[in-house]
């Protein structure tokens, strides 16, 4: 008997997992969470062998969460369960530890066998994918450094320029909010650019949002 923990936001689905798992002779759900923090709460003591697991929680993200798992128990498997089709997050959460990507599209059939081979020791990734996942995981990391060591050059100046181009002024209402000439944008603008490795305004609001700069209106 594989004990299972699910954890998912969405109820209907958790739910309905949890029926269909507890439907089958060789699995019982032994802890249900919505959030990381039910999680935290009611996963840890469950005894739980296998977990189904989305990525993207209310109050965090799964990762997390396989990564304590894991830690309290290193024979913990982990099944992400996802909406999402980005490679970098099915990469972050192989590299902590999860066993196995499904997208939440796949069929009962298709989530029951990954379970169950999880449960018999398989693994679901070919060395190849779990290769080059983790290449992924690792180019995502340093593009992260980089974007931290980009933000760390701009000046409280700076992020008011962004700011208030993140609230749709011009450059000539920039300025004025600014109490500064419409060339000392410009040059603030153009440092800004230089700085983060962008081409344009835009690029520079895309990035500054992305990364919690500014505060989009």
């Amino acid at each position: 008997m594989q004990r299972i923990l699910l954890v998912e936001d969405h109820a209907s689905f958790r739910q309905t997992l949890a029926y269909i798992f507890n439907g089958e002779p060789d699995f019982e759900v032994v802890a249900q969470a919505g959030s990381l923090t039910e999680a935290r709460r009611d996963a840890i003591g469950a005894g739980a062998d296998l977990g189904v697991i989305d990525l993207t929680l209310p109050d965090g993200e799964g990762v997390d969460l396989i990564r304590e798992l894991r830690e309290a128990n290193g024979e913990f498997a982990a099944l992400i369960l996802t909406a999402s089709l980005d490679k970098t997050e099915h990469a972050r959460a192989v590299e902590a530890g999860a066993a196995g990507v499904l997208h939440k599209s796949a069929d009962v059939d298709e989530i029951l066998d990954a379970t169950r081979r999880l449960g018999a020791g398989e693994t679901l990734l070919s060395p190849q994918e779990i290769v080059e996942l983790l290449r992924i995981a690792g180019q995502s990391r340093e593009e992260e450094r980089e974007a931290r060591a980009s933000i760390g050059q701009i000046t409280p100046r700076e992020k008011e320029v962004l700011q208030t181009l993140a609230e749709g002024l011009s450059n000539k209402e920039i300025a004025a909010r600014l109490h500064m000439s419409v060339d000392t944008e410009r040059t603030h603008m153009m440092n800004i650019l230089n700085k983060l490795g962008v081409h344009s305004r835009l690029q520079a609001l895309i990035f500054a949002a992305r990364h919690g700069l500014v505060e989009l209106k």
